[in-house]
């Protein structure tokens, strides 16, 4: 089994990556107000002469990389930048748990994935855990998340918890600990995109050619 993602999460990111987002047509009362909060200090627009009508934006590491299409104006570019930044902060807040809900789900995952055999005493998001997604003291029954997933996928998130989980019934990342993640049929994708949050926040930035 290689290296496991979640103890290798990288430098801390400003803004944690989430799915994209992908409008078409006039957005004028699209969206719900702005949610309050801090915006992506870096965001990149990116032009392309094969788009027609769309616009999307995701995120990467931390900035916001919105694709429109080559023919608009700058006033267009700047009212849709607005407008998906507002949905994609808009999807993020939606995807974020409280502690009570995270603990919540992560009694679910035991009952689903684990005979409810673990039972943890305490879940919560912490804000000191840079170096790693998760972690888990068994003698105390309390996990820990990194609020850095907060806006990932919940397929991650569950991941996550479920690792933790498991460590409070097998430690270590022996045969039966994986075993036990084997159950979760999501295991190998979530993975995937952990490692590739951490390999996305070594490269160095470059930014992409942009013509008007």
């Amino acid at each position: 089994m290689p290296a496991d993602p979640l103890k290798s999460a990288g430098p801390p990111q400003t803004t944690p990556p989430a799915g994209g987002a992908t409008l078409a047509g006039n957005p004028s009362g699209a969206f719900p107000a702005p949610p309050a909060g801090p915006r992506p200090e870096q965001v990149e627009v990116r032009r392309s002469s094969r788009r027609r009508r769309t616009v999307s934006a995701y995120r990467e590491g931390d900035r916001t990389i919105v694709m429109i299409p080559a023919r608009m104006t700058v006033d267009e570019e700047r009212r849709w930048v607005s407008v998906m930044l507002d949905k994609l902060a808009a999807q993020e807040d939606r995807r974020m748990l409280g502690d009570d809900a995270l603990a919540a789900r992560a009694a679910e995952l035991s009952e689903r994935y684990l005979q409810g055999r673990a039972r943890p005493a305490s879940v919560r998001w912490v804000t000191n855990q840079n170096a790693r997604w998760g972690s888990c003291t068994p003698a105390l029954g309390s996990i820990r998340l990194s609020h850095r997933l907060q806006g990932m996928p919940e397929y991650v998130i569950d991941y996550v918890l479920l690792h933790e989980l498991a460590h409070l019934l097998v430690p270590g990342h022996g045969p039966g600990f994986w075993k036990l993640l084997d159950r979760y049929p999501r295991t190998e994708r979530a993975r995937g995109f952990l490692e590739g949050v951490v390999g996305a926040e070594r490269l160095p930035y470059v930014p992409w050619p942009r013509s008007d």
